[in-house]
């Protein structure tokens, strides 16, 4: 089973800003639909609040600290081993081989190390945020860079970029 980090990234490492992100990317939605559908997606409660409906064709699976917390359309777990757990169970009843997940940072931060490939859509500006993901790239090797220029609904120029984790880490 391969895990896979879906995430948007501005060149100084923003992510977010005030529990949004810091730009407009119509363009880049395509692409997450793609890299996600009919897969099991695992985000944070945040994450999932920022969305206006659980997303569709995917199995949403929320990690938050509060047991209380409910989500309609999603099924919310307290940790990061049983959020992978039910993630699995889906993936194999799908018959996929992935598991996106989609933030915010401290889910990335909890799943870094079991992450298999990144697909970074790099957005080429400098937004102030207060959300950063860095990639270590003694880590990682990039295997596809395709850029691209603003779209009508895009605020920026940006790249999909696609990293895959070196062996022996």
């Amino acid at each position: 089973m391969e895990i896979v980090f879906v995430v948007a990234i501005a060149e100084n490492g923003v992510i977010g800003a005030g529990n949004a992100m810091p730009w407009r990317m119509r363009s880049d939605m395509a692409r997450f639909k793609a890299l996600t559908i009919g897969k099991p997606v695992i985000m944070g409660r945040k994450t999932f609040e920022t969305l206006r409906r659980p997303l569709p064709n995917r199995t949403n699976i929320v990690i938050t600290r509060d047991a209380d917390y409910r989500a309609n359309g999603a099924i919310v777990t307290t940790s990061a081993a049983d959020a992978g757990a039910v993630a699995l169970g889906d993936a194999l009843r799908r018959s996929v081989a992935e598991i996106a997940v989609i933030g915010g940072a401290e889910i990335y931060r909890q799943w870094l190390d079991r992450a298999d490939r990144l697909e970074i859509t790099e957005v080429h500006a400098r937004p102030e945020g207060d959300t950063h993901f860095d990639i270590d790239k003694a880590e990682w090797d990039e295997v596809g860079r395709i850029r691209h220029p603003a779209g009508p609904d895009d605020s920026a120029d940006y790249s999909y970029v696609t990293y895959r984790r070196r062996t022996g880490h």
